[in-house]
């Protein structure tokens, strides 16, 4: 088939299956998936030559390692050393061991039974760092060990690579083994060209005022470097991660992660429907049960090894379990271990084609892992980790209620606190309360729109209610409560916009500051006199501003429900604001002319 007509098919399927699959819950990388085995040679046959789409696709990879490297600077690649070398290792070691094990057992020969160990023990970066980027679990602890585990499994490749040929006694093989002295002069070559090279060339590029031509300066790093890491038999995407490394302390890295994302996204789905379409689907009918049954065993037993590694590696049973759901799978080197084992002629074209096929089984099992774990465990531990609420002293002796003990809660606390004015805190959140809790602070756990809990923590006799609730509709229901309740006593509350503002002004709270508008004008105060303006000038019409914008949220209050009223309303305080302005110029330029005479006369 034509290049151009497997493009626009590979495109069509991506743009119908995928957004259907995400309808109905499932990750993107499962729709990718189905619509390779859909038109692949084994269902409906629209592509038959999968090479030329499998090379296009390696490149998805080798982009997400660059932009994975890029996020890493040296010093923080330094401070996972542990995390890469320790938990990463055993994990390799464990797994590996433990399916050689199982396959020596069952017949295999020892060094078949390695090289099968070797490779299931390799999960999917692309996979995995795809599932855990769309749910944002990659800074999570499960994530972090999921990365180093990654990590250092693309590292381990590149001698098991080169150990296969020597198993099998291979020469012409071992000659294109990776060679000591090429892979060292190859990489100080790079170390030397990200200093003294690269950096200038995105110096003269950004001149250029061209912004394409950092598309291109990012896509002729990435394909170089696969390129070159294949001339010196080394793995291409470990190439890439290493490039993005050597880049990320630049100044144009941000720019270039910019530029290379839409490009990575697209491949590394074009990689999954790759998987999807080199699975032999016939086979996959014949030895159903086997393979089905070797997919599961594999999840279960590095699940298992997983689990306990992130336990003893300190973790706790639930992001032990997280990670153990992240990295079950097979990975896209398994793939090439197992090519490169039975080109070799270590490992019989028959068992090579059912790993595989077991290896792509366990990836689209890895998403309903992530399913289970979301819809099945994860709810049951927020059932048990509910608690009753914290009984209030009702010794009544504070002037002050906190309702909302977050960023801006704390910060009216330390001021109380630096005066001596006792005051009580309520916060619902109760992982909130036990951290500030251990700097000495007098919070309490509990719903603040519980009216048992505000009378109990003395708001009838509270001098004021202070709402700092971050949460909007429990902000409002708080102050509707306490206006019911205790109608006399005085609400001072923050507002995160200003529709917050006139809900909170429609209950009639006393006070409202809005959580950005102070800072956000005293930074404008800032540019004006960075760019010219006197202090005097700048603060003057920052103050006219402010003046103006308090007035007409008052205004804009009795309108704020209708929205063609209060787009209109907005249109035409910009107009009167520019006026304002406008006039306030004149006048000032009156009197400078005015006393320029008066010094004349």
């Amino acid at each position: 088939m034509h290049a151009a007509s497997s493009i626009i098919w590979l495109l069509a399927a991506a743009l119908i299956i995928v957004p259907l699959s995400r309808r109905l819950g499932l990750p993107s990388v499962i729709g990718y998936m189905i619509a390779g085995m859909l038109i692949g040679p084994h269902i409906i046959g629209i592509i038959h030559d999968t090479n030329g789409v499998i090379e296009i696709a390696d490149f998805g990879i080798a982009m997400l390692l660059f932009l994975i490297g890029i996020e890493l600077e040296p010093s923080r690649l330094w401070v996972l050393r542990r995390s890469v070398f320790g938990l990463g290792s055993a994990q390799v070691l464990l797994t590996g061991s433990a399916i050689a094990l199982v396959c020596w057992l069952m017949g295999l020969s020892p060094i078949v039974s390695a090289v099968i160990g070797a490779g299931l023990a390799m999960s999917s970066t692309a996979f995995a760092l795809q599932l855990l980027a769309e749910k944002n679990q990659l800074s999570a602890q499960h994530g972090r060990q999921a990365f180093a585990i990654l990590l250092f499994q693309d590292m381990a490749v590149i001698p098991l690579l080169a150990i296969i040929p020597m198993l099998s006694g291979d020469a012409a093989e071992m000659i294109n083994s990776p060679q000591l002295v090429p892979v060292v002069a190859v990489f100080s070559a790079l170390f030397f060209a990200s200093r003294f090279l690269v950096r200038p060339i995105f110096r003269f590029i950004a001149n250029s005022e061209t912004p394409e031509l950092f598309t291109g300066m990012g896509l002729f790093i990435i394909v170089g470097m696969t390129w070159l890491m294949t001339e010196i038999h080394l793995s291409a995407s470990l190439g890439a991660f290493v490039a993005g490394v050597l880049l990320a302390d630049s100044e144009y890295r941000h720019e270039l992660e910019a530029q290379i994302q839409p490009f990575k996204g697209l491949l590394l789905g074009l990689f999954f429907m790759t998987v999807g379409m080199t699975a032999n689907l016939p086979l996959l009918g014949r030895e159903a049960v086997v393979i089905v049954l070797g997919a599961a065993a594999l999840v279960l037993l590095k699940g298992a090894i997983l689990w306990l590694l992130a336990r003893l590696n300190g973790s706790d049973n639930k992001a032990a379990i997280r990670l153990a759901v992240t990295l079950p799978q097979g990975g896209e080197f398994a793939f090439i271990v197992f090519t490169t084992a039975v080109t070799a002629g270590l490992l019989d074209r028959h068992l090579g084609e059912m790993l595989v096929l077991a290896v792509t089984l366990s990836m689209a099992m890895t998403p309903i892992g992530f399913l289970l774990l979301e819809h099945v465990l994860e709810p049951r531990w927020g059932v048990q980790q509910e608690r009753s609420y914290d009984e209030v002293p009702n010794d009544n002796k504070h002037e002050v209620l906190i309702a909302g003990f977050g960023r801006v809660g704390q910060i009216v606390a330390r001021v109380l606190r630096l005066h001596h004015i006792p005051f009580v805190a309520l916060e619902s959140n109760a992982r909130q309360v036990d951290f500030v809790r251990l700097f000495g602070n007098k919070v309490y756990y509990g719903r603040p729109d519980s009216h048992a809990l505000l009378l109990a923590a003395g708001a009838a006799k509270a001098k004021v209610i202070v709402l700092a609730i971050d949460d909007v509709d429990e902000s409002v229901h708080t102050a509707k409560l306490i206006r019911r309740h205790f109608p006399n006593t005085p609400i001072y509350a923050r507002a995160r916009d200003r529709m917050h503002s006139y809900r909170l002004m429609d209950i009639g709270v006393n006070l409202i500051h809005r959580e950005t508008f102070a800072s956000s004008l005293e930074l404008a105060s800032d540019v004006l006199q960075e760019i010219g303006f006197s202090e005097g000038d700048a603060k003057a019409g920052v103050k006219r501003f402010r003046e103006y914008d308090e007035d007409l949220l008052i205004r804009q209050q009795a309108i704020y429900q209708n929205e063609a009223e209060l787009v209109a309303s907005a249109k035409q305080s910009i107009r009167e604001l520019e006026e304002l302005f406008a006039s306030d110029a004149r006048a000032a330029k009156r009197r400078n002319t005015s006393e320029q005479n008066d010094e004349a006369t």
